[in-house]
């Protein structure tokens, strides 16, 4: 198989349904409920070994491409509790809710938007809740900091990783010597407190985004949101998304939140439907604005060459991490015939993500040791899992399940050769490659996809 094999776009299959993927999910060691033992927290979710290390993967890739490959973005990483006048002066305390009803009868919330989402109520004939007048629930998760749970030491857990950017702006851009246009970039929890989280990890109480607040002059404002919707569409793309499963839909005037002008989501098409994975927002100055007038501290800029004074714009791209990990979940999972009547069940992975790159895997117990001297040597550079348990063909499924895009067999052969059997995942198929060797055909096959 070719090493530009794997770029082709990922489609979903028409078959597999949600119940699959969390399956495989916990099966495997993805993503499990958090507290599990105990029957679980609604809207909290833990990554297990494979989840991590693909959760990692793709915040690695989306901090290589957003601030190390350019000199106009730099990173930072926030405290996850911040001055609440950040949230004042963001609009979130006032702005930030959704409408709820209760019913009466079966005690459930519900938002008032997503009623035809709802299940059937339980104690009325027929399922039709009675439901009370809509009312707006603030969805931000206060904390009270200090000894005295009184008004004054109430604090916000943030909900949105964003808040925390504007406010260390004028630090960033003056040790790092920014000069407009410039970005500043993070990635980190956020929490809402959802009436109805659902759809496994997509709507959770506990998050991750991977944010970048660009600020430009305003009169430069479409065209940097231009230029970082081709930027971040590209992203996916690079992630396995096709035309089938990722499309771009701009905001209706009415959808617009209060601090935005001009808005494009970026959408999978889960199994459940189109779901937002990304936005790319207009905000233009409101941000800087607000913490201006909250803080009394100066944040304009200045064009050098006219010496005029402005507040700077802000294209803002934010990512859901963990949508965006289930999305590639989703997309990668697979169940394929195979002759004979088998079948078996594959995470087509691309290697930018896969949370192994590879296993090796003596043919035999008696072969441990130079396999385990090359598995050794291979996790100087990649993830590699080593497993001598069981019969081959298992071993393989196992290593499909996980989404592992090579498998390297030690057999007896290769005490003589110096060779061992390179496996690829998708079209299982194998190739004699000298242990010498193993690392740089591995690594040409894997680094194609960066």
């Amino acid at each position: 198989m070719s090493a530009d094999t794997n770029k082709e776009s990922v489609e979903p299959s028409k078959d597999t349904g949600m119940e699959e993927v969390v399956s495989l999910c916990a099966r495997r060691g993805f993503i499990f409920q958090s507290g599990e033992i105990y029957g679980g927290i609604n809207g909290f979710w833990d990554y297990g070994p494979l989840g991590v290390e693909l959760k990692n993967n793709l915040k690695s890739f989306w901090w290589q491409r957003m601030v190390r490959e350019r000199p106009d973005v730099e990173g930072i990483d926030s405290a996850i509790i911040t001055h609440p006048r950040t949230w004042e002066a963001s609009g979130h305390v006032e702005h930030f809710s959704d409408p709820m009803v209760d019913c009466r009868a079966c005690k459930k919330r519900f938002r008032a938007d997503q009623l035809d989402e709802a299940p059937k109520c339980t104690e009325t004939k027929g399922g039709v809740h009675d439901l009370t007048e809509p009312r707006d629930f603030n969805l931000m998760l206060s904390t009270q900091i200090g000894a005295h749970a009184d008004a004054a030491s109430t604090a916000y857990l943030r909900a949105e990783t964003c808040g925390s950017i504007f406010t260390g702006y004028r630090r960033v851009r003056e040790v790092a010597r920014k000069k407009i246009p410039f970005g500043i970039a993070q990635i980190g929890k956020a929490f809402r407190n959802e009436i109805n989280p659902r759809n496994f990890t997509f709507r959770s109480r506990e998050f991750e985004q991977a944010e970048l607040e660009f600020f430009c002059h305003p009169d430069q404002t479409d065209e940097w949101f231009e230029h970082w919707s081709e930027v971040r569409l590209a992203f996916h793309r690079d992630l396995g998304f096709g035309e089938g499963n990722l499309r771009t839909r701009s905001h209706g005037e009415d959808e617009l939140a209060h601090y935005c002008k001009k808005a494009v989501d970026l959408e999978f098409l889960f199994p459940f439907g189109w779901q937002e994975i990304e936005g790319i927002h207009d905000r233009g100055s409101y941000d800087l604005t607000q913490h201006a007038e909250f803080s009394g501290k100066e944040l304009s800029a200045m064009v050098e060459e006219t010496k005029e004074r402005f507040v700077p714009a802000v294209v803002e791209t934010s990512v859901g991490v963990d949508r965006t990990a289930l999305a590639i979940l989703c997309a990668a999972y697979d169940e394929e015939e195979l002759e004979g009547g088998d079948t078996r069940t594959v995470m087509r992975l691309s290697p930018i993500v896969a949370p192994l790159k590879a296993a090796v895997l003596p043919l035999s117990k008696k072969l441990a040791e130079p396999a385990r001297k090359i598995a050794a040597e291979l996790r100087r550079r990649w993830n590699v899992f080593y497993d001598d348990a069981g019969n081959i063909g298992r071993r393989y499924r196992r290593m499909d399940e996980a989404g592992t895009p090579f498998c390297v067999t030690y057999d007896f052969d290769s005490e003589e050769d110096h060779k061992v059997t390179v496996r690829e995942r998708d079209a299982m198929s194998q190739e004699r490659v000298p242990v010498e060797g193993l690392a740089a055909y591995l690594r040409e096959r894997l680094e194609a996809h960066l």
